[in-house]
């Protein structure tokens, strides 16, 4: 029997926008992190969201 864990979703909210530092203002990931997304397990993808949060607070 195999367990399968659920990856940790994509914060993209469809508004795919990238400012001068290419960070989304959508979900504020920055041009590597959406890049690497798919890749990333859920560790890395849980430092990533980490990221955009602490990103989108110093907004």
């Amino acid at each position: 029997m195999s367990l399968q864990i659920e990856l940790v979703k994509s914060p993209c909210i469809g508004t795919c926008c990238l400012d001068e530092r290419d960070v989304c203002l959508g979900c504020f990931r920055s041009l590597e992190e959406i890049k690497s997304w798919s890749a990333a397990d859920n560790a890395a993808r849980h430092s990533i969201l980490a990221d955009a949060i602490r990103r989108q607070q110093e907004k």
